[in-house]
């Protein structure tokens, strides 16, 4: 041991070193190891009160390096301990020879003390700026050497036993760095760390980044750029790969030392041996365990799974991430914990849609980092953008994922509380990454038809559901684990006119691509006749008739609803689908029976009868296809219990959990599931409306300005009420004036705006025009209507179209249309019937 303790400081010249340790409760400094170099006439006492006036004590005391020459000397008790076997250490001269010098240091980690470390040297100056500044980072490498070992084993092993091992993490030396120039200046101790023959030294910096392990370059090159300076004190800890191909944990400390101008000028650095922070048994099995655990994993979503419960609860960590990279998007896989307020809003609202995936681009940063290809550990503080920072606030690791020389996907980890990233840590995210992305690149491989149903699924299905006025619809899709696995289940919301909403599920029969291609077209043709405005019934028999007139054997059954989202009143129609099921206010759930036709395709005289329900606030409505309730093993009447009971034990208040939890956590399906789920919260605040028939006499429009004017100075409309009268006057007088039939004006009042809508029986949709001749009398309808409105359009109706104009409305407005219209009106202006 003091073969290895006399290189500890070999590089400071020093004739003398010792550490001393608290013991007998403290009271005492104990002398845990002392090395002298050859000739030296004196030592040290074992020990020295903590209270008495020794230098050893003051030091520990007082918290603060102790620089003393011969004469400050002098006036401090050196003797030691009475009962100290060394109680007159100076050869019985009784004090110190004239030409020495004492550094005493004290050790410390976290504001623990934990000792001192003493330093004699036989000078009377021996102690300038540099060696004070080397000898304070030896004393904090020392420090750090045992804070980690005592860690490990402080359960089994006294204080005093620490010192050999944590004296002996510390071989190593010193360097002088030139900012400037970029030239180093390194002891035969840094060069043998390295592994570099000291004749072979070219004093460049390069040459020794070139034996650091790539991930740990960064961290080794901010050392020498100026603009990332490590703090005072700051460790860093490194791996190297000496050139007999050994692996060896290094240690680095480093102090900054500025010009005349406050200018970086030099840096004075130590390097150690580090082999304590090499991984433990515990981090060793981690990865064992990892990858026992991927090689199982068949699918993206249970190598996400995996990778979750083999590093959350290990690291202690509050979020895991993990996303596949695919083009210029991350494809979330897995989000844990997958509570909607424990994430960002930008991945909150992807990871709550039916296809969560971001745009690479929207987090500069970490697009970076995939680009580097190396591990990247920011503590808490980092300039971050915010999508990242909410992430980890307390410290925030990411991986990205390698496989076949690319980076084929990402894991991010964050903790809330502060972090500190040990060297240990980088090891085993930088192993785990490399594991977890040769498990993607193999999920990929042996789950290729699960990519073509998630392929065919994005591109068929809808990627968002529209938001609904009082309402919260959510949708998921399971493609099935076993067969080719594309399926021909779909589901749609579909927004109609005077507030009502279409909600849409459906399953083509068989499982293959013919199957999907169905599905597509008949979600889009249902789609077209729900706008269209037809009744739910005609919109289901023109669907049968369609797929009845397409080259294909296949049939579909689909459960169509209208629901007025203003009244709760809902009208289904259900073609060989199973009944939808209601979770009402009060918890219980019950079986909608809905009268059935037969499925779409069968008979082309299939009748499809309407079913009326009334749906109270806070009813939940949902629609599901067999395989969520049915399979091999599982009758359909069972199946069906188990989703009521699920649907019954769920939080209605977030209607995206509950969709989850209907799911379950079945990893193997037989068929395809698909889901769609609305809350029904009723509208606090309901549209006004009123309908007049436009008869076709030569003061038409005249008389529907006089319609307009009574109906919104009775709702309190006054400020835009020339706008909204020269928008009717227009398109009464084109519809009049280019169509032939009824024509009827509608006018609603919703929230702050007013919709102007006149329907007639012609299909053809109105056409702006491009440029017009001022000399001309006409032709400037529709460009007025353009800029007066806020928005504008035409939709088709059956049998004909509806061109409509949306006028916006200032909020004091609205709030003496709703006094006018004899509301109960809020202070907020919320408006209560």
């Amino acid at each position: 041991m003091q073969a290895v303790t006399a290189r500890v400081l070999g590089s400071t010249g020093a004739e003398l070193t010792a550490v001393y340790v608290p013991a007998e409760g403290d009271s005492v400094l104990q002398l845990a190891e002392m090395v002298g170099g050859s000739g030296v006439p004196y030592g040290l006492p074992t020990s020295y009160p903590v209270s008495g006036n020794s230098p050893v004590a003051a030091a520990f005391r007082g918290g603060a390096p102790l620089w003393l020459g011969p004469a400050e000397l002098a006036e401090y008790d050196l003797t030691g301990s009475p009962d100290s076997p060394g109680a007159d250490p100076w050869d019985g001269a009784g004090k110190p020879p004239a030409d020495v010098s004492l550094g005493v240091l004290p050790l410390g980690v976290s504001g623990r003390l934990l000792g001192c470390l003493v330093v004699m040297d036989k000078a009377t100056d021996a102690f300038d700026a540099d060696r004070r500044h080397l000898l304070e980072l030896h004393a904090d490498q020392v420090a750090a050497g045992l804070d980690a070992v005592a860690a490990r084993v402080m359960a089994q092993t006294e204080r005093r036993s620490l010192l050999g091992p944590g004296l002996d993490t510390l071989r190593g030396g010193a360097f002088t760095l030139v900012l400037r120039t970029g030239r180093m200046d390194a002891d035969a101790q840094v060069l043998e760390l390295f592994g570099i023959a000291p004749e072979e030294f070219d004093r460049r910096v390069e040459t020794l980044l070139e034996r650091t392990v790539p991930d740990d370059v960064p961290a080794l090159m901010s050392i020498v750029e100026p603009g990332g300076l490590p703090t005072a004190g700051q460790q860093m800890s490194i791996r190297i790969r000496r050139p007999n191909g050994e692996l060896r944990w290094l240690s680095l400390r480093s102090r900054v030392l500025v010009d005349a101008g406050g200018a970086p000028e030099r840096m004075l650095g130590v390097v150690a041996d580090a082999s304590y922070l090499r991984p433990t048994a515990d981090e060793v099995s981690i990865v064992q365990r990892l990858s026992t655990a991927l090689a199982g994993a068949t699918t993206i979503r249970d190598v996400s799974r995996v990778v979750v419960s083999a590093l959350r609860a290990p690291l202690g960590a509050d979020r895991v991430a993990v996303a596949e990279l695919e083009a210029d998007r991350f494809v979330v896989s897995v989000l844990d914990p997958p509570e909607p307020g424990a994430w960002p809003d930008a991945w909150r609202s992807e990871w709550r849609s039916e296809w969560p995936d971001a745009a690479c681009h929207s987090m500069p940063t970490l697009e970076s980092v995939l680009r580097a290809g190396h591990v990247a550990l920011w503590p808490p503080g980092a300039a971050l953008e915010p999508d990242l920072v909410g992430i980890g606030p307390g410290g925030l690791a990411v991986l990205p994922l390698p496989a076949e020389g690319r980076i084929v996907g990402v894991c991010l980890i964050g903790w809330d509380e502060e972090h500190h990233f040990g060297p240990e840590e980088r090891s085993l995210l930088t192993a785990t990454a490399g594991l977890v992305g040769q498990a993607l690149v193999r999920a990929h491989a042996l789950d290729a038809g699960h990519e073509l149903a998630t392929m065919l699924q994005r591109s068929l299905l809808p990627r968002k559901l529209p938001s609904l006025p009082g309402g919260v619809a959510v949708a998921r899709y399971l493609p099935a684990t076993m067969g080719l696995e594309v399926g021909g289940d779909w589901y749609d919301v579909i927004p109609l006119s005077d507030g009502h909403v279409a909600l849409v599920i459906g399953d083509v029969e068989g499982h293959s691509a013919g199957a999907a291609t169905i599905m597509g077209q008949m979600r889009t043709a249902i789609r077209a006749y729900a706008v269209e405005g037809h009744p739910p019934d005609v919109v289901i028999a023109h669907a049968n008739r369609l797929l009845l007139g397409m080259e294909t054997d296949l049939f579909a059954t689909c459960c169509y609803v209208d629901l007025d989202m203003e009244e709760g009143i809902a009208w289904f129609v259900r073609a060989g689908h199973l009944p939808p099921l209601l979770r009402l206010p009060d918890g219980s759930t019950e079986e909608l029976p809905v009268e059935g036709g037969p499925p779409l395709g069968v008979a082309e005289d299939g009748e499809f009868p309407l079913t009326e329900v009334g749906l109270a606030p806070g009813t939940v409505l949902a629609l599901l296809t067999d395989g969520l309730a049915e399979s091999a093993s599982l009758p359909l009447e069972d199946g069906i219990r188990r989703v009521r009971a699920a649907l019954a034990a769920a939080d209605p208040a977030d209607a995206g959990q509950l969709a989850d939890d209907l799911l379950g956590g079945a990893k193997r399906r037989d068929d395809d599931v698909a889901l769609l789920v609305l809350r029904y919260d009723g509208m606090r605040v309901r549209p006004t409306r009123v309908r007049w028939t436009v008869w076709r006499l030569p003061d038409a429009v005249m008389h529907a300005r006089r319609f307009t004017g009574r109906t919104l100075r009775s709702w309190g409309v006054t400020e835009e009420l020339d706008v909204a009268l020269l928008v009717v006057s227009e398109l009464v007088t084109n519809a009049i004036a280019h169509t032939q039939g009824e024509v009827r004006l509608d006018l609603t009042l919703a929230a702050d705006r007013l919709r102007v809508a006149v329907n007639d029986a012609s299909p053809r949709a109105p056409v702006k025009p491009t440029s017009v001749d001022w000399e001309s009398t006409g032709g400037r309808g529709l460009l007025l209507v353009e800029a007066m409105s806020a928005s504008w359009g035409s939709v088709p109706l059956s049998g004909g179209k509806q061109v409509w104009s949306e006028i916006t409305l200032e909020p004091g407005e609205r709030l003496g249309a709703a006094e006018a219209a004899g509301a109960d009106v809020r202070p907020n202006g919320e408006e209560v019937r």
